[in-house]
């Protein structure tokens, strides 16, 4: 039987249930989902785990109702998060839109299976990274971390959290069923050992305070419900007190804003894992579970005489653009493993197209690439 307390010490865990009790580290207290394969375990656990510790789940009619359920209790002061895979993240992704105009601090989980449509409910793919960036309309910045095993679920769940009170906005975590269903070693730190970023509340009086007066830093604060601030928010284009204002001025004002506080901050968000690129004549570039199944290949690239490196994107968005045009300037080229036919690939071509070539390695999901596909890649780039 669990304590009614937070988790601390060494588990053999699922990738799903990792990330529920990462949420719960980081202070999550509300879930509102609507149960989906492959991502229905994070649901499942937060329904047993979140009472205990004063909490609040609901299980929703649809995603509608789940990523609504969500915004409207981080406005009313609780972290909050919902999970889902792929036909889900399509039903959310207007009140995503919603979510970063009104810059509403939440997490969404989407692990990922072969699409389109209901695709493989029961497999895997990387099939929806773009559509976390573009899924909703118009122009927003955004977070997306992309775990490879069980352990950084859970330490990327509380990440997201970091970043999404930080800048203010919905963040992603872009998973796929391998993480999500795979069981390994979680080790759980006392809570007083993570690092929490709880939310910012303004320190001015209620009749100083703007909703969306930004200083330096691009990022409104916050007033607590209940202590006599008067707010407004909403999704149509707003002035500083959060109220309509339809003028080419205020969009001016408004949208650019919430590209630029991710983009301006864009070193602080980006989290990689490089190894061996410094001398490399080839880098891969992988994420999530891709990025171990090239590990083999890259070791048998190398056994052959290749100088080969591994460019891990720990967070796809915002996309690493100033590393790859670095790295760009040194190989001969990049190869891209992606079980999609080739999304991410996309952003390594815009940002090194001018310096060198790049090898998409495209797979549909449902299975993995098969390593001798990817040394054979590595070669043709090595060897051009």
């Amino acid at each position: 039987m669990l304590k009614k307390s937070k988790l601390h010490g060494e588990f053999f865990m699922q990738g799903d249930i990792a990330c529920a009790e990462g949420a719960i580290a980081a202070g999550c207290r509300f879930f509102g989902g609507y149960p989906i394969t492959p991502a229905s375990e994070i649901a499942e656990r937060m329904s047993y785990r979140l009472p205990m510790l004063d909490g609040v789940f609901v299980q929703f009619e649809d995603e509608i109702a789940s990523i609504t359920s969500i915004l409207g209790a981080s406005w009313a002061g609780m972290k909050s998060m919902t999970a889902t895979s792929g036909p889900g993240w399509s039903l959310m992704n207007e009140n995503i839109g919603l979510g970063m105009m009104m810059e509403t601090p939440c997490v969404l989980i989407n692990v990922q299976r072969g699409s389109p449509s209901t695709g493989l409910p029961t497999s895997w793919g990387q099939s929806d990274m773009m559509q976390a960036k573009w899924g909703s309309h118009g122009d927003y910045g955004s977070i997306s971390l992309c775990p490879k095993s069980p352990q950084e679920f859970f330490d990327l769940t509380i990440v997201a959290f970091n970043y999404s009170e930080k800048y203010r906005l919905p963040v992603f975590i872009l998973t796929d069923a391998i993480v999500g269903h795979m069981t390994e070693k979680v080790i759980i730190p006392p809570v007083d050992e993570l690092e929490i970023i709880e939310r910012k509340y303004t320190t001015k009086k209620p009749g100083e305070y703007l909703p969306y007066k930004v200083e330096k830093d691009m990022v409104p604060d916050f007033a607590k419900a209940g202590d006599g601030y008067r707010y407004h928010t909403t999704g149509l284009t707003h002035d500083e007190r959060g109220y309509p204002v339809m003028t080419e001025e205020c969009q001016w004002k408004c949208v650019p804003r919430l590209v630029e506080k991710i983009t301006k901050n864009a070193d602080n968000i980006i989290l990689l894992e490089e190894r061996d690129v410094e001398d490399a004549d080839v880098v891969v570039v992988a994420y999530g579970i891709t990025a171990r199944t090239v590990v083999p290949a890259i070791e048998a690239a190398k056994k052959k005489g290749i100088k080969v490196g591994l460019l891990r994107l720990i967070t796809v968005w915002p996309f690493p653009e100033k590393r790859i045009k670095e790295l760009a300037q040194k190989v001969k080229g990049f190869v891209v493993p992606e079980l999609n036919l080739g999304q991410i690939v996309l952003e390594v071509e815009r940002c090194s197209a001018k310096y060198v070539t790049t090898k998409s390695i495209t797979h549909p999901g449902g299975g993995i690439h098969k390593i001798e596909n990817i040394v054979k890649a590595i070669e043709k780039v090595a060897y051009e």
